[in-house]
């Protein structure tokens, strides 16, 4: 088999040293602090496929939200109060050109909030509305106030959170995720394990090469 040359060595020495640097960034996750939004079909909840502002429900629709810390879809916690249009709205009477819309508003847990707040309790509500509404205007109804951003992101309802809208946040713990260390040392300052190992690597991969190299007949 033919000896690798020296720069052939160093070349793998370089490749698991970008292993190892990337190995932190990959486990660390991440998620979104969010109201995510649901719609039921008596029995259990399934996300949204489009949004509340374009979603029209139909009289006797049972719409959810819920606010917490997800990766994305798959990941979303679902409103924690079955989706039953009777529980909510069965001493809503129906009407001509109206329909009744149940509305489940999870607020999420304490680990959830941001820094300073606390969810308020969760609450279900009764929306009549007209036939043409979308869930957005349901929810304006009974919830206000409602507050989106310039992507028109449901970012609180009824107030809550204060502040804040979708930022990113750690998955693990529910906070705000911080700022990523120099890649070259840690928090305090010092050198980092991974590149203490990396330059340790290249350094005795270097030697075994010149070994190799001296050994080879000339």
């Amino acid at each position: 088999m033919r000896a690798r040359s020296p720069l052939s060595w160093l070349l793998v020495a370089a490749a698991a040293l970008t292993l190892l640097g990337a190995g932190p960034a990959q486990a660390a996750g991440a998620g979104y602090r969010y109201w995510s939004f649901w719609q039921g079909d008596g029995t259990a909840w399934t996300y949204a496929t489009e949004g509340p502002a374009t979603a029209r429900p139909e009289d006797g629709s049972v719409n959810g939200f819920r606010f917490s810390v997800s990766a994305d879809s798959a990941d979303s916690t679902r409103p924690r109060r079955a989706p039953d249009f009777a529980d909510v709205c069965g001493t809503t009477p129906a009407e001509p050109g109206a329909k009744r819309v149940a509305l489940v508003i999870d607020p999420g847990l304490p680990e959830d909030a941001p820094d300073g707040e606390t969810p308020p309790p969760q609450r279900t509500a009764c929306a009549r509305v007209a036939d043409s509404a979308t869930t957005a205007d349901a929810l304006a109804s009974v919830a206000k106030p409602l507050r989106y951003n310039g992507q028109a992101l449901l970012c609180a309802i009824s107030g809550y959170p204060a502040t804040g809208c979708g930022e990113q946040v750690s998955a693990a713990a529910g906070k705000t995720a911080p700022a990523e260390p120099d890649s070259a040392s840690d928090s305090d300052g010092g050198p980092s394990l991974g590149a203490i190992a990396g330059v340790s690597a290249i350094a005795l991969l270097a030697l075994a090469a010149l070994l190799q190299s001296r050994r080879r007949p000339r």
